[in-house]
């Protein structure tokens, strides 16, 4: 399967029959990111986050009381 990267435009091939080939045939709103952007962006991120000013808003998850 050939993909796109959504940062660089660069394109790359993927197998059928992988995860990532299956979640994004099954799932358009999911993009592809190539390894060189998601590692760039993972290092920015923790970078910024070393700085003590970026804040990581996450949804609260409620606990089920079953």
């Amino acid at each position: 399967m050939k993909v796109q990267c959504v940062i660089c435009d660069k394109i790359e091939s993927i197998d059928n029959e992988s995860y990532e080939a299956k979640r994004l045939r099954n799932r358009p709103i999911h993009t592809y990111m190539c390894v060189e952007c998601n590692d760039r962006i993972t290092t920015k991120t923790n970078e910024r986050a070393a700085t003590g000013n970026f804040k990581l808003y996450r949804s609260k998850q409620e606990e089920e009381e079953w």
